[in-house]
């Protein structure tokens, strides 16, 4: 196993959320860098400069516990890379078609099962390789898998100290990104490094924490880096600025840095072409009293803020959590903790007008999904008040609103009983035609959802597990679910778990 280590750097910060009065403004005047300000270096690493590295073949993963290998592709299957958080298109939803929607009993096979420390990160995928962040004891380890066997062609770690304020998990919250031959990762204490996709070799690493003098949030660092062009976006929230910075992919130096106000939040910046140009958009918002935060609108040219649009919680702990939502031209942000959904029209000259908010379409940390002009997603902030809602996007009018509810009966020490169960606080993925439902207590189901309601098409209880928050991966027909809880019923630790989701297809009609 190809092992490497850093010295250990300090830790860092990142997020809380949410609603402030909505002042309509439009080309903010906060300097894109401050005068005096020096420009951030990363460290690179002494062999980053190898002319010819090394690649790695996969080997036998001692954590992995191989089930079954999936079924050939159909051969009109449509699959995708999953190269970052909500996917390639940062907006949960895949192209992917010819997926298994009538699962047997038990639900959708699984192929392997990998044990996992703690972290609430999902997986990145680029073709045969698979990367996964998460903690082991008292170091971040981040592995690069085979995506149909789970076997390892390398991990890299380094070591963490990071203790949540709240007790929740102590692991890493940001995503992996992959860009070419190299994966970028950002860890509880912001420790961000470029590795050396083919070989786990680190080419540069940066301290956002130090680099920035960022204080230590409620939750730890959890925005994942936003790749756009040659630049790595990354909501550092520094008190008095930077807010947002834009790093040299290939270097990790400072290329711009941008506001002065807004903290990180657990949101991940989206990136999206508009009127024709690109815009780059971060909702930030970390801990500060007074709370504030809201959406900055970039253009990722120079880091200038085209406008700041204040929507985050009076509450002091709280968090902006749901991505950003871009529909042409026109953007969703919501949040939970009394605060809510708005929606933006963008306007050619960079600034907007505001066209509607609801209280009433609070995602928590669930992005919601547009789809022919109706955004479902999950309102609430409490697992046993969470609904699923369709909103009309244009209008913000609430065209339904469900709490999904059923019986399971559960053997427990012997003993046979009913319990409730429900989505509760769950994240969607459209997929196929339809929506993929990770339920908060391990449940996943396939939903058609319309303007006129929901109906449920298909339900497997994966694993009896709390704070299943993470939301699944899908690629080449293959979906990736984390378990991030022991689940006490059938006795299993948290895992990664690649299920089989292809469509049965005759032998002589697969294309493998």
């Amino acid at each position: 196993m190809n092992k490497q280590r850093i010295l250990n750097l300090p830790a860092w910060p990142f997020l809380v959320g949410l609603l402030l009065s909505c002042q309509d403004q439009a080309r903010v005047s906060e300097p894109v860098e401050p005068d005096g300000a020096a420009r951030v270096r990363a460290q690179p690493v002494e062999h980053a400069a190898d002319p010819s590295p090394e690649v790695l073949m996969p080997k036998p993963n001692p954590r992995v516990r191989f089930h079954a290998k999936p079924k050939p592709l159909a051969p009109d299957a449509v699959t995708e890379d999953w190269p970052a958080f909500l996917g390639p298109n940062h907006n949960a939803v895949s192209g992917e078609t010819r997926l298994l929607q009538d699962w047997p009993e038990g639900g959708p096979a699984l192929a392997w099962e990998m044990k996992k420390g703690t972290g609430y990160t999902s997986p990145a995928i680029q073709g045969e390789r698979l990367v996964f962040l998460h903690r082991l004891g008292d170091e971040e380890v981040v592995e690069c898998l085979h995506p149909e066997t789970g076997e390892s062609y390398w991990e890299f770690r380094y070591p963490t100290a990071y203790r949540d304020r709240f007790s929740y998990g102590n692991g890493p919250r940001s995503s992996p990104a992959i860009d070419g031959d190299r994966v970028y990762t950002l860890g509880v204490e912001g420790k961000l490094h470029c590795i050396n996709l083919l070989n786990g070799r680190p080419l540069w690493v940066m301290d956002t924490r130090s680099a920035y003098q960022a204080a230590q949030d409620f939750f730890g660092v959890a925005t994942t880096p936003l790749l756009e062009g040659d630049l790595l976006i990354v909501n550092v929230g520094a008190p008095g600025g930077p807010c947002v910075v834009a790093l040299d992919k290939l270097t990790g130096e400072e290329v711009w840095r941008a506001g002065d106000q807004w903290g990180p939040s657990y949101a991940s910046p989206v990136a999206a072409t508009v009127h024709g140009k690109r815009r780059v958009f971060v909702f930030a918002g970390g801990e500060s009293k007074p709370p504030t935060g809201g959406l900055l609108c970039l253009d990722p040219a120079d880091g200038s803020i085209l406008f700041r649009f204040p929507w985050r919680s009076t509450s002091y702990e709280s968090v902006n959590a749901s991505s950003p939502v871009v529909i042409g031209d026109k953007v969703f942000v919501s949040a939970s903790y009394q605060t809510g959904g708005a929606m933006l029209k963008l306007l050619p000259d960079g600034s907007y007008e505001k066209l509607w908010t609801s209280r009433g379409f609070a995602t928590h940390w669930n992005t919601a999904i547009h789809h022919e002009g109706y955004l479902y997603g999950f309102d609430g902030r409490h697992p046993n008040t969470a609904a699923l809602v369709c909103f009309d996007a244009e209008s913000g009018n609430e065209q339904w609103r469900e709490t999904p509810m059923w019986e399971e009966e559960v053997e427990h020490g012997g003993q046979k009983r009913v319990m409730k169960a429900g989505t509760l606080r769950a994240s969607l993925l459209r997929a196929d035609g339809h929506f993929l439902c990770m339920a908060e207590g391990g449940h996943l189901l396939w939903l058609d959802l319309t303007p006129g309601g929901y109906r449920e098409l298909a339900r497997a209880w994966l694993f009896s597990a709390s704070e299943s928050w993470t939301l699944p991966v899908l690629s080449r027909g293959l979906l990736y679910v984390v378990q991030n809880q022991d689940d006490r019923l059938a006795g299993t630790s948290p895992r990664l778990l690649c299920y089989d989701l292809r469509e049965s297809v005759p032998p002589e009609k697969s294309n493998e």
